[in-house]
């Protein structure tokens, strides 16, 4: 039986680091991310926990000491946003081409400039393809349940890369909702302990780490790198059941909500799928058969998986609370429109761009796309396939 609590988004990812225990955490404060190591390091000054916490002097500086204590042996995490991930940016690929399972949470927030400290995903987007495995979360519990799986995920033989965990900042992290916590010797017996095969400090077996990588080698070393992300498709899954049998929840590369017989449907990945769920079960009971695929897992992209699931709609709208300024649509339009080709689904599909910033997305708003997509399955006509919600002017 868990535990029934009331946190908010932060307060549940600390506590998922205390039951964790790892054995160090360096961190530098950025809003909205900054009382994750905030409280924690309050467990680590009253003893819940024995971890090396790092007070480093910069967000670059944080991922560095995490990288240097994955490698000696040691089970390392931290947490940032926007700008601070962007201030790690060299150390976030040398991280992944390293094969060091760091988990990171990351607590969405837009980056710069101009300066805005609220929630939309432009810093998670600009390290989509940077080698790390990439979780979303609706809410707090899904932020809280997926860094309990984060490190069974990260640490597989199979695996070997890093994982960043992200939620909305302010929207969940600073959020208070109910929350079902994981009993802590069930955490700690779930995450297991870290025993990696090749690290520094073993004086059985000399080696060194991060050498110059040049045409010989590099082309080699990323092919294993992609290859790592390809299986962490079946390890994400097999985690997911172990966790859903000591749980109950259940958890896949992506939610289907009232999807199975729907005829219009948005495809969307954290807060807003809450948002969105109200709205379809409003539209259902209007007659209105729409659905939503709430993406849970954006790296490694379920490709095929996508594609099977939408390919009895009629439509798609497909949200991107972050601009590529690539005249082409959002990063989960693009991947999502390139599954639905490479496997043969054909069916109508626009985009939206929308939250930059922080701007709220309303139901009305969600709302309107749907009524959108009723008339793009009618006519199967779109005029514009990159569209804007909430925009003035």
């Amino acid at each position: 039986m868990g535990i029934r609590e009331r946190l908010s988004g932060n307060e549940a990812a600390s506590i998922a680091m205390k039951q964790i225990n790892p054995d160090v955490v360096a961190a530098f404060p950025i809003t909205p991310s900054t009382e994750i190591p905030q409280y924690f390091s309050t467990f680590v000054n009253n003893g819940s926990v024995d971890t090396e916490f790092v007070a480093v002097e910069s967000e670059h500086s944080a991922m560095s000491a995490c990288i240097g204590a994955e490698a000696a042996g040691a089970r390392a995490m931290t947490a940032t946003s926007a700008n601070g991930l962007s201030y790690m940016w060299e150390m976030i690929y040398i991280a992944s081409s390293m094969r060091l399972p760091i988990v990171m949470s990351l607590v969405n927030r837009a980056v710069s400039g101009p300066l805005n400290i609220h929630n939309d995903h432009s810093d998670a987007m600009g390290v989509r393809d940077a080698g790390w495995i990439m979780l979303f979360s609706e809410n707090n519990q899904e932020a809280y349940d997926n860094l309990i799986m984060a490190h069974r995920i990260a640490e597989h033989k199979d695996v070997l890369l890093p994982l960043m965990v992200c939620q909305d900042g302010f929207i969940t992290s600073h959020s208070i909702e109910n929350i079902e916590l994981v009993e802590d010797d069930k955490v700690k017996n779930f995450v297991g302990k870290y025993c990696p095969e090749h690290y520094l400090l073993n004086d059985k077996e000399p080696i060194s780490m991060g050498p110059l990588d040049v045409q010989s080698y590099l082309f080699e070393h990323k092919r294993q790198q992609a290859e790592a992300m390809i299986n962490s498709k079946k390890v994400i899954l097999e985690v997911a059941k172990d966790f859903e049998k000591m749980t109950g929840r259940k958890y896949s590369f992506f939610e289907e909500y009232k999807l199975d017989d729907a005829e219009i449907a948005i495809v969307c990945m954290n807060s807003t799928a809450g948002t969105t769920k109200y709205v379809v079960d409003a539209l259902r009971k209007q007659g209105v058969k729409a659905g939503l695929l709430k993406v849970r897992v954006f790296r490694p992209f379920p490709a095929s998986d996508i594609a099977k699931a939408l390919s009895c709609v009629k439509a798609v709208a497909i949200l991107d609370k972050a601009d590529s300024l690539n005249a082409a649509g959002g990063a989960l339009f693009t991947d999502v429109t390139s599954a639905m080709h490479i496997n043969n689904v054909n069916i109508p599909a626009v985009n939206y761009i929308y939250g930059i910033g922080g701007r709220d997305t309303k139901a009305d708003d969600i709302e309107s796309v749907y009524h959108d997509l009723e008339e793009i399955a009618k006519t199967g006509n779109i005029t514009n396939p990159y569209r804007y919600m909430g925009l003035r002017g």
